[in-house]
C-alpha cells in the first residue's frame, strides 16, 4: 500500500533554520524571528515603531475580518443586493444563503435614476404634430391666455373660449424608453413654451421653425402624461417640475400644490 505523504513534514522543511516548528494541536508556532522582520527595516525607522511577525492566531483574525466582508448576495446582473457577516469558522450552507436572500431586516440596494446630465444628452427626433388648435384648461376651468405684455401666459376663466391661447402639440421620439415627449407651440406662431426653474414663469421662446431634432434645447420638451381627463406636462430639463397655474400668477413650473398641475385638453380643431 502506498504511503500517505505527511503534509506537516513537508511544511516543516519550508521553514529556515532560525524557525522552530511544532505540530502540537495542528498549529504552527514561530519562536524565532521570521523573514518578515528583516524585510521592512526602512519602514520601521520612518514610522518609529517595530514590525513584528504575525502569530498564527493573529493571522487567523485578519483572515476572519477579510472573510466577513466578502459574504454577499449578487443579482443576476452582478449587483450586490445583500451582505451578511459570518464567523470565520462557520460553514456556509444552502440554508444560510437562503436566509441571507430572504432576510427582511436587511435593506436591499435601491436602483437610481439616470443622472440629469445623461437624460439631457438624449437626442429627440420630431415625429409629427398630433394635436392642433387645442386649449388647456385647469381644474378651476381656467384657460390659458397671453398677459398684457405678451411675454407670459396667465390662467383666466373665460366666457368666450376664442380668447384662449390655442396650442399645436408636436410629438418626438428617442432611442431611450421614456414617456411621450412633446412640444407646445402657440398655433399659427413660432412661439414655443420653454420650461424654467421652480416657481419661475414659463417663457415663450421664438424658434425659426419646428425643431427636427432636439438635444440641447430640452427646455422645449415636456413629458405628456394622461390619466383619464387629467393631463400633466413634466419638463424634460427639470424632471420634478410641471407646467402649473395659480390664480393671479403667470403660468410657471411647480412640483404640485398649491399650484395646479393637471389640465383638460379641449379639442378646437382637426
Amino acid at each position: 500500500m502506498a504511503k500517505v505523504p505527511d503534509v506537516f513534514e513537508d511544511l516543516k522543511n519550508c521553514y529556515s533554520e532560525n524557525e522552530e516548528y511544532s505540530s502540537d494541536a495542528d498549529q504552527l508556532s514561530l519562536n524565532q524571528k521570521s523573514f518578515y522582520d528583516t524585510s521592512y527595516d526602512t519602514l520601521h525607522e520612518d514610522h518609529g515603531g517595530k514590525l513584528r511577525s504575525l502569530g498564527t492566531s493573529e493571522a487567523s483574525k485578519m483572515s476572519q475580518l477579510t472573510f466577513k466582508e466578502s459574504v454577499v448576495v449578487l443579482a443576476a446582473n452582478g449587483k450586490v443586493l445583500k451582505k451578511r457577516r459570518l464567523s470565520f469558522d462557520q460553514f456556509i450552507t444552502d440554508e444560510d444563503l437562503e436566509a441571507i436572500a430572504n432576510d427582511t431586516k436587511e435593506e436591499p440596494i435601491q436602483p437610481h435614476l439616470a443622472p440629469m446630465s445623461f437624460q439631457s444628452s438624449m437626442k429627440y427626433s420630431f415625429m409629427k404634430v398630433i394635436k392642433q388648435q387645442c386649449i388647456l384648461s385647469d381644474t378651476l376651468s381656467q384657460s390659458l391666455i397671453r398677459d398684457t405684455s405678451g411675454q407670459y401666459l396667465m390662467a383666466a376663466a373665460l366666457n368666450d373660449l376664442n380668447q384662449a391661447v390655442k396650442f399645436d402639440m408636436g410629438a418626438y421620439i428617442t432611442d431611450e424608453d421614456s414617456p411621450f415627449p412633446v412640444t407646445l407651440r402657440i398655433s399659427e406662431t413660432r412661439l414655443f413654451l420653454s420650461a424654467q426653474n421652480e416657481d419661475e414663469p414659463v417663457l415663450l421662446k421664438e424658434m425659426p421653425e419646428t425643431p427636427k431634432a432636439i438635444k440641447d434645447e430640452t427646455n422645449l420638451l415636456f413629458l405628456w402624461e394622461s390619466h383619464g381627463t387629467k393631463n400633466y406636462f413634466k419638463s424634460v430639463a427639470q424632471p420634478k417640475l410641471f407646467i402649473a397655474t395659480k390664480q393671479e400668477q403667470p403660468v410657471h413650473m411647480a412640483r404640485g400644490q398649491p399650484s395646479i398641475t393637471d389640465f383638460q385638453i379641449l379639442e378646437n380643431g382637426p
